[in-house]
C-alpha cells in the first residue's frame, strides 16, 4: 500500500533545477555555465596576474613579490607610486598590463554581479519568501496532488479565496503552480515531515486527490494519525477504495466517477433543481450564496430557536438545514428547532448577509 519510489525530502520547486519552458536542457557534453561567464573572466585574470609577474621578473629583474605587487596596483588602479624605476620596456609592458587588466576585471566584475542577482541571490530570495508564506499559513487546506481533480479545485479555492498549499510530486506542475502565484512544495504527501513542513499542525482541512487509490490511503492514514481532529477528504475510485479510505481516516470520500454521474442523472431528470444548487453554491455568483455556520459554544446564537435569534429579519438568510454535532441533518427545520453549540447552519443569502451571520456565529455573548 505504500507508494512507490517517494521522495526523502520536501523541497520546493525552483525554476533552477529544470529549465524553463522554451529554454532546452544542456546536454553533459556542453561546458557549464560558467566557463562562458565568470569563471573564464577570472581565469583571464588571474592569467594575466601570473604573466604580469612574470613580465616584470623578466624585464626589470625584480624580485617575484615585487613584480606581483606591481601588477596589483597596475591592474587594480590605486594609484601608488612605482615599486622601482621603470625602464622604456617596463613602461610599455605596464602600459598593456594596465589596458587587458582593468579591461579584463570589470568583464569578471559584470559577469558576478549578474550571475548573483540574476541567479542564484534572486533564487533565494524568492525560496525564502516562499518559506515565510508557508510558515504564515493558518486556517489552510492541504490539497494532495495537483492532477485533472486537484487543479480544478485549486482554481475554486483561488477564486473564493481560501489559503491553501499544494503538494505535488511533478516538477513541471509545482513549477505552474509558483508561476500563477500559488504555493506548492515538490515532495511525497504520504510522509510526515511533508506534512509538517507545510503546517497540518495549524490547517483547516487536507484533500487527498493523488493519482492513486494506494496513495491516498497512506496519505489519510498519515495525516489523521498526526491530527485526530483534522477534516479529511479522499478521492477514491472504486468501491473497494472507498472503504479502505473510510477505515483509514477520512472524514469524506468522494469518487468524482459516481458524483459526475449522479450529476447527469440529476440534470435530465430535475434540470430545474440542478442550476438553482449550482446559482446557490457557485462561487461566480456573488448575490446569492450557500454557506454552512458553525455555532460556537460562546456565541450569542448558542441555545436559541431560529424565530428567537430572527435570523431572517436580522441578517436576511434562509436556514435550509441545521446539521447536528452527531451528523444528523435537519432539513428545512422548524422555526422553534434550537442552535445547539458545535451545530452547523445550512444556509442562503447574500454574501455581506452571510459574513455578518458567521461573525455573529463566532462572537461571544
Amino acid at each position: 500500500m505504500t507508494p512507490s519510489s517517494p521522495s526523502e525530502h520536501p523541497r520546493e520547486y525552483l525554476p533552477a533545477t529544470s529549465p524553463a519552458r522554451g529554454e532546452k536542457a544542456r546536454s553533459p557534453l556542453q561546458p557549464a555555465w560558467w566557463i562562458h561567464g565568470p569563471g573564464l573572466a577570472f581565469a583571464l585574470l588571474l592569467l594575466i596576474f601570473v604573466g604580469g609577474t612574470l613580465g616584470y621578473v623578466v624585464i626589470e629583474g625584480w624580485t617575484v613579490w615585487d613584480a606581483f605587487y606591481m601588477t596589483m596596483i597596475t591592474v587594480t588602479t590605486v594609484g601608488y607610486g612605482e615599486v622601482h624605476p621603470l625602464s622604456r620596456g617596463g613602461q610599455v609592458f605596464t602600459v598593456f598590463v594596465l589596458g587587458l587588466g582593468l579591461g579584463t576585471a570589470l568583464y569578471a566584475f559584470s559577469f558576478t554581479a549578474s550571475a548573483i542577482l540574476e541567479g542564484g541571490l534572486q533564487a533565494r530570495w524568492a525560496r525564502r519568501r516562499r518559506e515565510r508564506m508557508i510558515d504564515d499559513l493558518d486556517r489552510h487546506f492541504i490539497i494532495c496532488g495537483y492532477g485533472r481533480i486537484g487543479s480544478i479545485i485549486v482554481d475554486e479555492f483561488r477564486r473564493q479565496r481560501v489559503p491553501h498549499i499544494v503538494i505535488e510530486r511533478d516538477s513541471e506542475r509545482v513549477h505552474n503552480i509558483i508561476e500563477s502565484g500559488g504555493l506548492a512544495v515538490e515532495a511525497d504527501a504520504s510522509r510526515e515531515e511533508v506534512l509538517t513542513r507545510v503546517g497540518i499542525a495549524r490547517a483547516r482541512g487536507l484533500i487527498a486527490a493523488v493519482g492513486t487509490d494506494a496513495e491516498n490511503v497512506y496519505t489519510v492514514l498519515s495525516a489523521r494519525l498526526m491530527r485526530p481532529d483534522l477534516f479529511i477528504i479522499g478521492r477514491a475510485e472504486t468501491d473497494d477504495s472507498r472503504r479502505k479510505l473510510l477505515r483509514a481516516g477520512a472524514d469524506r470520500v468522494i469518487s468524482p466517477y459516481q458524483i459526475g454521474a449522479l450529476q447527469m442523472a440529476q440534470t435530465a431528470l430535475r434540470p430545474a433543481v440542478v442550476d438553482f444548487v449550482q446559482l446557490a453554491t457557485s462561487s461566480d455568483n456573488l448575490d446569492l450564496m450557500m454557506e454552512q455556520v458553525k455555532i460556537d459554544g460562546s456565541a450569542s446564537l448558542a441555545n436559541r430557536s431560529i424565530v428567537e435569534a430572527n435570523l431572517r429579519q436580522r441578517f436576511g438568510v434562509v436556514v435550509i438545514g441545521i446539521q447536528r454535532p452527531d451528523g444528523r441533518m435537519e432539513f428545512n427545520p422548524p422555526p422553534d428547532a434550537v442552535m445547539q453549540p458545535g451545530d452547523s447552519l445550512v444556509v442562503l443569502g447574500h454574501a455581506d448577509s452571510l459574513r455578518e451571520l458567521e461573525a455573529a456565529a463566532q462572537a461571544r455573548a
